[in-house]
């Protein structure tokens, strides 16, 4: 098999570009992440309206934000990343960026259409666009991964990866801070159109001021590569590295609980506190994502300050973190006091969200430099097909359940989800609001309750990981 090396002798030490270009590229790159957790997430903040005007349960709604979103994303995930290894990764990005963003903005058009004599729900128009968006999503991460690891030398790169990951809280903040209000002002609809247009500038300025670095370009001197990496090759190569996949059942874990919480947070503020989507996203969601941001950031920091005495920092942050959220977590679910829900969201995401530089961080780092964006891929691919395919569905699903067995004990069988939402519950009888006041809003927390409990097990699986990642580490 033909082989070459790495481009720069030096490459390994300084990086590509300037300083101050391999910053720009690096925040260009973190702003398309943001703007992917924005699409991603806008759902779950318009949810208070949508979902009563829509007429959806529990468990379509987590469809929606979970698997209808996650399946094609993984499946497409895979096929551009092992693309991106050998093609243009700034021009992938770039399609990709524009093609989420017009389908998340197509995604404020969902109504029931008829087509002849079939009619076709505004459930089924904006599953559709959601996988159209899944679709775009799956040619950000990959690539971006593998960019990163070209511009920044390994003794950098736990810092570069810790900020580019605050896209994902940084997304859901800005989701919050504008889909909120317009959500409160203008409709959910509205919400989709604003958020979404913007992304296809961005893509335009990605291409025009993002250049292409050579491929391999911080690897040490003499790194032998090949030129036309196979699939195979890459899971050979991962098959030998067992502290990449205990990292990926940690990761997974984390993204079964944490997407599941955060798509059914804004409904749980609705249900147990009263608020709309505005005040939900201002007062609590917006907060408590700026401090999981500060959270994943400072993760990659502290990892590479203690790197030097301790290679497997970042792996061992990464299970403190996810194991100590759990109680924050019960505080947040259980307290009547809206301030200490507050307090235990934003503490528990704080110290949670670290797991997401050690993901990256690992995940590339395990790996020789042709491969990045293939075991990238294939970490994105369990962590969203399980964790964010199946966390919201979980969620949802068992808040169902938990919904029709309370009812049948309150002696409402009869009562719905449907109608315990919004205008539909002013018109029921007084025992059956009653009911609706009990078990809507507590079906949900039980089942989050129960999910945030297993952050604790991804902890676990990141302690494990421990064991063999000081060996495992291709860039040291």
């Amino acid at each position: 098999m033909s082989t070459t090396t790495a481009a720069s002798s030096e490459g390994h030490i300084t990086g590509f570009g300037s300083k101050g270009y391999r910053s720009y590229v690096l925040t260009a790159l973190l702003v398309i992440y943001i703007l992917n957790f924005v699409d991603r997430g806008l759902l779950s903040v318009v949810a208070p309206q949508m979902k009563p005007e829509l007429g959806i349960s529990d468990t379509a709604f987590g469809l929606l934000t979970g698997f209808g979103f996650a399946l094609l994303y993984t499946v497409v995930g895979i096929p551009l990343a092992q693309f991106a290894e050998t093609r243009h990764r700034v021009w992938i990005m770039t399609v990709c960026v524009a093609l989420w963003s017009l389908m998340t903005a197509l995604c404020g058009l969902a109504a029931e259409i008829t087509i002849g004599s079939i009619t076709i729900g505004a459930f089924w128009i904006l599953l559709a666009c959601r996988v159209g968006v899944g679709i775009g999503e799956a040619g950000c991460t990959p690539p971006a991964n593998s960019l990163i690891a070209d511009y920044y030398p390994p003794k950098s790169r736990s810092t570069a990866l810790g900020y580019y990951a605050m896209g994902v809280t940084l997304g859901g903040l800005l989701a919050n801070l504008i889909g909120g209000p317009v959500t409160d002002a203008y409709g959910w609809r509205a919400a989709f159109f604003i958020l979404g247009i913007p992304g296809i500038l961005v893509a335009v300025v990605l291409k025009l001021t993002v250049k292409e670095p050579p491929r391999g370009y911080t690897d040490p001197p003499g790194t032998v590569r090949r030129v036309n990496p196979k699939f195979s090759d890459a899971m050979k190569e991962l098959a030998a590295k067992p502290s990449f996949w205990t990292m990926t059942v940690a990761a997974t874990i984390a993204a079964f609980c944490g997407y599941g919480i955060s798509s059914f947070q804004s409904l749980f503020l609705n249900r147990s506190f009263g608020l709309t989507a505005g005040e939900a996203a201002l007062m609590i969601n917006t907060p408590v994502a700026l401090a999981a941001a500060v959270g994943t950031v400072a993760t990659g920091w502290l990892a590479e300050k203690l790197g030097g005495r301790h290679p497997n920092a970042i792996a061992w942050l990464a299970g403190i973190g996810l194991t100590l959220s759990v109680p924050f977590y019960f505080v947040a679910f259980t307290t009547h006091n809206l301030w200490l829900c507050l307090v235990g969201l934003a503490l528990g995401s704080g110290i949670k969200y670290g797991y997401l530089a050690a993901q990256y961080t690992i995940g590339q780092g395990v790996v020789s430099a042709q491969f990045r964006a293939v075991a990238t891929a294939i970490l994105l691919f369990v962590v969203n097909l399980l964790g964010y395919g199946l966390g919201p569905l979980f969620i949802g699903a068992l808040s169902d359940l938990i919904f029709n067995l309370q009812v049948a004990d309150l002696g409402a069988a009869d009562l719905t989800r449907k109608s315990c939402e919004g205008a539909a519950r002013a018109a029921l009888a007084a025992a059956q609001q009653q009911v609706c006041a009990i078990a809507h809003p507590q079906s949900l927390q039980r089942s989050l309750l129960i999910t945030a409990a297993l952050y604790a097990v991804g902890g676990a699986f990141f302690f494990l990981t421990c064991r063999w990642l000081k060996k495992d580490m291709v860039a040291k």
